[in-house]
């Protein structure tokens, strides 16, 4: 057999590296071949991750690389959706320019509802598939419905345990075998990729004086996706350095998404200049985790950054999240993928509700972030988290008027009959007018026949 493992960033690479050297991958003669992926907004502009200094170190795990967007080009592995009738053509010509011959595959994917992670599945016909997810995103619920020829091969779910104890919702309704990969692990492994990484190039920290703190702003392309206008998003910004300023911090490094086009740290500066506040862009190619490690910094802040909760429990660094709030409303529809990783940062760093603890103690603020994490996954994904509706049912009557019903849309629960929604009166308005409509129509349509 040969195991495939898709990546699309240095950061899974590392992960992935991470679960092989505790053996939450088993060991095997099986041989493993990463397969590279470019899901850049604009890969033209941006450094390929595999080109960056300590991709060969995190690789080394694998026994060869071969590179799907440079077969693809000039279509981006995002757009590859292989119609049903050229299936069998493709999977010819990835064993032969893959040398795979005619073994047996195992397929470990990134975003199994989108493609290429999909088209791979559905090429590879026969093959077993596992997911593989390094991110927050792994607690939410699937967001498309997976193809039941892919469905019905589900073998595992592989993630890092970011939030200490907290249980994935992603392919829940497949009920696949849960993976956990130690955080500290992942902290070795960045580790080893801060050993090989050139120092970072910080020319405003040369001025500080000795003792003086550094915040680590982490950029996200918010704007790009349409999920802020790019005015909010130059607010967010500057909410970012008000943050570490309000700490007592006069300096800060901004790290932007590393999918974010090139001019992404322009807002930025004018913002700090107007605050006081020193700035340096960071133009690196290195995950946010090394950057901690290289930088100690005294705080880290973002919005919604995976890398908030690997400063906090992986660093034990300082962070804090800046527009959690806004986020909340501005998610659209309520099934956005966004939202769970949003929930869990406001809820955690917001409003402090912390995770489980590391031996999965049920303390008081473990009852209340799994229940609350399920909550808005089911409403997000009541058809196909069904199961969960019971217990989604009882979190919402127990909180409310609560500070958690931020995380609820009462037009949601409404339509989905669950505690908190809108009152009869205001719920039923919508569907009385539709009554009173049809009720109309009929009476022409009689009116109509008589005469």
């Amino acid at each position: 057999m040969k195991e495939l493992f898709v990546v699309s960033t240095l950061y899974q690479c590392v992960s992935l590296a991470a679960a092989i050297d505790v053996a939450a991958l088993p060991e095997t003669d099986n041989e493993r071949i990463l397969v590279l992926t470019n899901n850049a907004m604009i890969p033209e502009v941006t450094v390929p991750f595999h080109e960056a200094p300590g991709f060969t170190e995190a690789a080394s795990r694998f026994d060869r690389i071969v590179d799907l967007s440079s077969l693809l080009w000039p279509r981006r592995p995002g757009e590859f959706g292989p119609r049903e009738q050229d299936l069998d053509l493709w999977q010819r010509l990835l064993r032969s320019e893959w040398e795979l011959g005619g073994d047996p595959l195992h397929l470990y994917v990134e975003s199994i509802q989108v493609d290429p992670a999909i088209a791979l599945a559905r090429i590879f016909a026969s093959a077993r598939v596992s997911v593989h997810s390094d991110g927050l995103m792994s607690y939410g619920p699937t967001r498309n419905p997976v193809p039941l020829a892919v469905a019905q091969r589900l073998d595992s779910l592989l993630y890092v345990d970011l939030v200490p104890g907290l249980r994935p919702q992603l392919l829940r309704e497949h009920d696949p075998k849960l993976i956990p990969v130690d955080p500290a692990s992942l902290r070795r492994a960045m580790e080893e990729l801060d050993r090989s990484l050139p120092p970072l190039a910080l020319p405003a920290a040369r001025h500080l004086d000795a003792g003086a703190g550094t915040a680590l702003l982490l950029g996200q392309y918010l704007a790009d996706l349409g999920i802020l206008s790019a005015e909010e998003e130059v607010m967010l910004h500057r909410r970012m350095i008000e943050k570490a300023k309000d700490r007592g911090i006069r300096h800060c490094v901004f790290k932007p998404h590393p999918s974010a086009g090139p001019g992404a740290g322009r807002s930025i500066e004018a913002a700090a200049q107007e605050l006081g506040v020193q700035l340096d862009i960071l133009e690196s190619s290195a995950p946010a985790e090394v950057v901690m490690q290289r930088l100690q910094p005294q705080l880290v802040v973002s919005c919604f950054s995976t890398a908030l909760m690997t400063a906090k429990y992986l660093f034990n660094i300082d962070a804090a999240a800046v527009g959690t709030a806004l986020l909340l409303e501005r998610l659209s529809p309520y099934e956005n993928s966004n939202r769970v990783p949003v929930t869990i940062i406001d809820a955690v760093l917001e409003r402090k509700i912390q995770a489980p603890d590391q031996d999965g103690a049920d303390t008081p603020a473990a009852r209340r972030l799994q229940p609350l994490v399920e909550a808005v996954a089911y409403c997000m994904q009541s058809d196909t988290l069904a199961a969960v509706r019971p217990s989604a049912e009882t979190y919402l009557q127990s909180i409310q008027d609560g500070p958690q019903m931020r995380y609820f849309k009462r037009r949601r629960l409404t339509k989905l009959q669950l505690p908190g929604g809108l009152p009869p009166a205001v719920g039923a308005r919508p569907l009385a007018k539709v009554e009173r409509l049809g009720r109309r129509a009929v009476r022409k349509l009689k009116s109509a026949v008589a005469s």
